[in-house]
């Protein structure tokens, strides 16, 4: 593919969803302990333009036209917080007018009180926003956010925006062992949620390599706590626990292996027996291509959960 598309990879919210990176590597207004991209290298709130939106748009088109399968959603996640891009709703309409596949985006929320960022997310069919805590000590411990950075007006901003919104809101939840995994903050987080229009909350944990070692996913014993305390205030029908990996599917058409493989990685770590599985498709040699990549500075393996990943070195190329 290109510079701004990777996957499709399987999703466990979207289904099969082919990802658009639409802002430079870290750039974010949180530094999110739990991060699977790493720690936030660029933490800023002021929204930039980072590229021509035409040519983001055209690329995506052409991927979506080189798929044999047609994915679920085209999503906009990239390794930063997609709202910083001054240009997303341009780009997100422009895709709209050339190919019939619902968009998605994730955001941390925190720019929502931004009028012009509200008013871009409309365009996306499902938006889907992430509220961790609701407390100012939990949420400066688990998202470490600009300092600039209000949460009672990133809360309000959130408010707003569910009022306003006409597609598919969901919001997440991740949960992290001795930060906001106790039930007071599940009271408190939920009891914000209950005057949200959301039509799912996903409760989530790590699953794969953070931006700090100590990260950690509760006990099955809180998670279950937690889903219960979630169901009470919000309604079993609209919570959903995540805490299991996306199963294999991973998708690279681009045409130079190795390249897909490093745009995906800058974004979604990849496990290693999944990387063998796609270098296998392709009838390439995976243990030489691993080699090369690792001499090369690229990538490194990192064992989290019990489990080898492959992520983008920091300092490589693109990172």
């Amino acid at each position: 593919m290109g510079r701004f598309t990777f996957g499709p990879v399987p999703s466990r919210r979207l289904g099969l969803s082919l990802g658009v990176n639409n802002v430079p590597y870290k750039h974010c207004s949180y530094s999110c302990v739990y991060c699977q991209a790493g720690r936030t290298t660029h933490l800023e709130v002021k929204r930039s333009f980072f590229q021509d939106p035409e040519e983001l748009a055209s690329e995506v088109v052409e991927a979506v036209d080189r798929l044999e399968v047609k994915p679920d959603f085209i999503t906009f996640v990239p390794d930063g917080e997609p709202t910083l891009d001054a240009c997303l709703g341009r780009e997100a309409e422009l895709i709209k007018s050339s190919v019939e596949v619902p968009l998605a985006v994730l955001s941390n929320s925190s720019l929502l009180w931004m009028e012009d960022v509200r008013s871009d997310l409309q365009v996306f069919d499902l938006v889907s926003l992430k509220v961790d805590a609701v407390s100012e000590d939990t949420w400066r411990r688990l998202n470490r956010p600009h300092p600039s950075l209000s949460l009672e007006r990133v809360l309000e901003g959130v408010r707003i925006f569910a009022d306003e919104y006409g597609g598919t809101l969901v919001v997440e939840v991740m949960l992290v062992e001795g930060l906001n995994a106790r039930e007071e903050e599940y009271r408190r987080v939920a009891e914000f949620l209950r005057g949200v229009r959301a039509d799912r909350v996903y409760l989530m944990v790590p699953t794969r390599p953070p931006a700090e070692e100590w990260v950690r996913a509760p006990s099955w014993d809180e998670l279950a706590r937690a889903r219960e305390v979630f169901s009470e205030e919000l309604g079993g029908d609209r919570v959903r626990l995540l805490a299991s990996h996306e199963g294999p599917g991973f998708r690279l058409v681009g045409e130079n292996f190795k390249d897909e493989v490093l745009r995906l990685i800058a974004v979604h770590p990849l496990r290693l027996d999944y990387f063998e599985e796609l270098a296998r498709e392709r009838g390439l040699d995976a243990v030489r291509l691993l080699d090369e990549l690792i001499d090369e500075g690229a990538v490194r393996i990192v064992e989290y959960g019990g489990l080898k990943f492959l992520i983008r070195s920091r300092g490589a190329p693109g990172a």
